[in-house]
């Protein structure tokens, strides 16, 4: 075979692979295909409803197929959505949406490619969360009402995908996280503080009330028990000391001699148990004529 020979099936190859490249196609069964002519949408294999994947044949160089996914795809936003709840508290909400092509023609006429999807998907998204998540306080979005917000949020979102015939079913809807804003995570936090130790002030100080109380209901009780038993015990002495006077009464009476020089006893005690005290007295004088005579003089 001489070199022109040679070019030339080297040339008619070359022709009928590109030409074999844009006459078939392989449509995967996870795959549906929209086959356009001039840019024009004239048919769809493999759509949802529909079980015809493997080789398929268009015209060449006429016709063009675009592949778009079957499974549910994931619409996770690369920034989180700040909304302000109703009490007032701006909350960052990371969520992320769940759908599914359920038609590929609509879908491309309105859409075109995957990228315009996710970015318009994106915004109807925030739009929905800022709205619903608004009319709730920051607690139900956290914990109490989620899933019915989400419920509701979803419910938006697939009635904007359908007003604008996006061609899809959204099968889910939720939040990753809510959480506050850095600056206001640590002025809540400041604030969370201040009312912590305020009510730890307010339990002290209720403590130490409470403590004053108690002693001073104590001291109460002491003063009144000194009191009651100083009284008995001065009725005791009232007691003792009438009982006492009795008895040297009757025993006086029965031994006048013995009267007289008890008495001078507590005379002797009375003056002479002053250890400073000085007396000037006659060595002949009454007062110490028991020195002298003794109790029998």
């Amino acid at each position: 075979m001489n070199r022109t020979a040679l070019i030339a099936s080297v040339v008619v190859l070359f022709v009928i692979a590109v030409v074999a490249a844009n006459t078939f196609y392989v449509v995967d069964q996870t795959h549906e295909a929209v086959v356009l002519r001039f840019g024009q949408p004239i048919r769809v294999i493999n759509a949802p409803g529909s079980s015809d994947p493997g080789l398929h044949v268009k015209e060449p160089f006429l016709e063009n197929a675009l592949l778009f996914d079957k499974r549910i795809q994931l619409v996770d936003p690369n920034q989180e959505a700040e909304v302000l709840a109703s009490d007032q508290r701006r909350l960052l909400v990371d969520a992320f949406l769940r759908y599914r092509i359920s038609d590929p023609l609509q879908y491309y006429q309105t859409l075109r490619d995957d990228q315009t999807a996710q970015d318009r998907l994106d915004r109807m998204v925030t739009s929905s969360l800022r709205e619903v998540l608004g009319t709730a306080t920051s607690t139900d979005i956290i914990s109490g009402r989620r899933d019915q917000l989400m419920a509701q949020a979803r419910a938006e979102v697939t009635a904007q995908a359908k007003a604008s015939r996006l061609g899809i079913d959204v099968i889910d809807l939720r939040i990753k996280r809510a959480d506050l804003p850095p600056a206001n995570e640590a002025a809540i936090f400041r604030r969370m503080q201040t009312n912590r130790q305020q009510e730890a002030e307010r339990i002290k100080a209720i403590g130490e009330q409470h403590k004053l109380e108690i002693m001073a209901e104590a001291d109460k009780e002491v003063q009144v028990t000194l009191a009651s038993a100083q009284e008995e015990a001065e009725s005791t002495r009232g007691q003792g000391d009438s009982k006492r006077a009795v008895i040297f009464a009757q025993s006086f009476g029965r031994d006048a001699k013995f009267a007289a020089f008890y008495r001078s006893l507590q005379a002797y005690e009375t003056a002479l148990g002053q250890g400073d005290t000085t007396m000037v007295l006659s060595p002949d004088s009454d007062f110490f004529k028991y020195f002298k005579k003794g109790p029998g003089g």
